[in-house]
């Protein structure tokens, strides 16, 4: 094991565009929310790069990448970054510092955290997410990364998740989805405001940030600074121009291309193809793409009918798309691109189809029956929610005693 100092330079310059789109995500969340839940909003994004920074590097890493105990959990042999150092890793990354490794994997986790908020704004106490942080991060997220990527049983199984379909965005989006069902509809929900949306300048600059950061996130996942970062690369940008286009075309259809709308279809599509980036042809982001954009625009039209109020779509989006993604890597993978993948369903091979099919369930029912008992444990020890007059008042003033804009809203 000897580093390279190109694939070090790769990876710290991955590792910062990742920590970039936890702030990008916060604006792109405060832009949907009204006025007077904007930095509470992004309060909650925000917060998580020093919550689970902490974590992390005290217990998080250990349990997601330490030595592996029956499949299920790491041990503690990296606990408070013993046995991580500036040499290479023995497993993980071994032509760069294991410091630089277990920096990466440290912004996945703080943004999959992070992701969960969007379902929950401008309702749950401040108190409540970051203790609902700090028992989601040790009791699903640490499990489920090390199942794919430190060494458990899906990893055993054959399930491939280059970059966080399974483990950042099905994980995020179905507790997401368990957390709202949970906590309830916003006060007036379908009666009282038809859209929360105030700032879509706010949306866009977020949805740029991602898009640039994502490449961090797909590309520096080939851990490496050679030709499957670059095929990563290409195959994340093509993915959300198709998703992104197919968005403002639908969009269109129904009434007017909305530029929102093309922002959060960029999102889909680069969700989409997070765990499929570093296994497939890039030309295969097209299909990848439009199918994302295909099921999360629907799935968000098929929600509004409901009284599930899981505000910025975040099951809807990252939910959805990663589980699409996560099937669609099943059957465009191919050995071609990366030796240490497997050939997927155009391939003939089926089996791979199956194996993304088992993770996807797995990682579903995991998901939300651990964040329901979880948000359940909240609710009746510290409460999750507000008062009704915090909530009339705006998070922004009652959670945090300011406002984004000055004055009343």
């Amino acid at each position: 094991m000897q580093i390279n100092s190109g694939d070090t330079a790769w990876m710290l310059i991955s590792t910062a565009m990742v920590m970039l789109m936890t702030p990008g995500l916060a604006f792109f969340y405060g832009g949907m929310v009204r006025r007077k839940n904007t930095l509470s909003t992004i309060m909650m994004s925000f917060m998580t790069l020093g919550l689970i920074g902490v974590l992390w590097v005290l217990f998080g890493y250990s349990l997601s990448f330490g030595k592996d105990f029956f499949g299920i959990i790491g041990g503690f042999n990296f606990l408070g970054l013993q046995n991580v150092g500036q040499a290479p890793s023995a497993v993980y990354a071994t032509t760069v510092p294991h410091l630089s490794f277990m920096a990466y994997q440290m912004m996945f986790a703080v943004i999959t955290v992070a992701l969960i908020t969007g379902a929950v704004v401008e309702r749950m106490k401040f108190s409540a997410i970051l203790l609902f942080s700090i028992l989601w991060f040790t009791l699903v997220y640490s499990p489920i990364a090390h199942w794919v990527w430190g060494g458990g049983w899906l990893a055993k199984l054959g399930a491939l998740d280059f970059a966080g379909g399974t483990v950042v965005h099905v994980n995020a989006g179905v507790s997401a989805l368990a957390l709202a069902m949970l906590l309830g509809p916003r006060k007036g929900y379908k009666n009282s405001f038809s859209s929360t949306t105030h700032n879509v300048p706010y949306i866009v600059i977020g949805a740029g940030i991602l898009w640039f950061g994502w490449f961090g996130f797909n590309a520096g996942s080939a851990l490496t600074s050679g030709g499957l970062a670059s095929s990563a690369f290409v195959a994340t940008n093509t993915s959300a121009a198709a998703a992104a286009l197919t968005w403002m075309l639908l969009s269109w259809f129904y009434h007017r291309p909305t530029v929102s709308g093309i922002a959060t279809g960029a999102v889909a599509g680069l969700v989409a193809i997070t765990p499929a980036a570093g296994y497939i042809d890039p030309i295969m982001g097209i299909p990848i793409g439009i199918g994302a954009t295909l099921v999360c625009f629907y799935m968000m039209r098929l929600r509004n009918k409901t009284r599930v109020d899981e505000s910025l779509d975040v099951w809807a989006c990252h939910g959805m798309a990663g589980t699409w993604g996560a099937i669609a890597t099943g059957i465009f993978a191919t050995v071609k691109v990366n030796s240490a993948g497997a050939n997927g369903l155009i391939t003939g091979n089926f089996m791979l189809l199956g194996k993304q099919t088992v993770a996807v369930l797995v990682v579903w029912t995991f998901s939300f029956g651990m964040t329901w008992l979880i948000g359940k444990l909240i609710d009746v020890t510290i409460g999750l929610r507000v008062s009704a007059n915090e909530e009339v008042v705006g998070l922004d003033i009652s959670q945090h005693g300011e406002s984004a804009y000055g004055g009343e809203d």
